[in-house]
């Protein structure tokens, strides 16, 4: 069967066990390529648990994956850094966590827990700050092609209440209709009339604050998880 574009090919097989672990076996090199990528060493199936960890997380990517998530290989491709994220914390596995058992006794059992805990805790602040850079360069990359640059994002970020609140209704409006999202998506603009007409609010003040608005709808509806949290748009 062909498909126009792997986007369309995932969301016909998501319930396909077979096709599935065909298109997992096609995109073996990507995956691997992915969790070097994340964790910065070569990998090797058959070897190195990353890679399994990254294996799972695609078919989880190939069965929750929708339009809204934007390119499929994106989308896979964060969804593989933060189960490795998950991995790490939950197995302790990095190179910065040093276990201290060879150079301390028993007796001191409760201050290496600690030490470990400290680095990991560590660690997972800086994996997550470097992840967020990431993030902000593929933001950076979308909003390039809307036409937006982040300083703009920064300059035309509500800075009054009243428009704070404007902007907090024009966004719950557009977000709770997935059809409207479609068409933004779509054709890269905001329906200005549309929010006119039915939020009462004047089309000069919609049109100011379009290109913010934009960029928080390409931010909520994206999978954005570590810069997500920063737009403060009233949830």
């Amino acid at each position: 069967m062909q498909f126009a574009s792997i986007n369309d090919r995932v969301k016909s097989i998501r319930n396909d066990t077979t096709e599935i672990n065909r298109l997992v076996e096609e995109y073996k090199p990507f995956i691997a390529a992915c969790v070097e990528k994340t964790t910065g060493k070569h990998v090797k199936y058959g070897e190195d648990d990353e890679l399994s960890i990254a294996m799972l997380a695609f078919v989880e990517a190939i069965k929750s994956y929708n339009f809204f998530k934007g390119n499929f290989l994106s989308f896979s491709q964060n969804v593989i850094k933060r189960r490795l994220i998950d991995f790490y914390r939950k197995e302790k596995k990095h190179g910065n966590v040093v276990s201290l058992s060879d150079y301390i006794g028993d007796d001191e059992s409760k201050e290496r827990d600690l030490s470990e805990e400290k680095s990991v805790d560590l660690y997972s602040q800086e994996e997550i700050s470097r992840y967020r850079r990431m993030e902000i360069e593929e933001l950076k990359k979308e909003l390039s092609a809307w036409d937006i640059s982040l300083s703009e994002l920064v300059d035309a970020s509500p800075k009054h209440d009243k428009t704070r609140k404007m902007c907090v209704d024009i966004i719950r409006f557009i977000l709770v209709q997935p059809e409207l999202v479609t068409l933004i998506k779509n054709k890269k603009y905001l329906p200005v009339a549309e929010i006119e007409k039915n939020l009462q609010i004047p089309r000069k003040k919609i049109e100011r604050m379009r290109k913010y608005l934009l960029a928080v709808i390409i931010i909520k509806t994206g999978d954005y998880q570590y810069i997500s949290g920063y737009v403060n748009w009233g949830r």
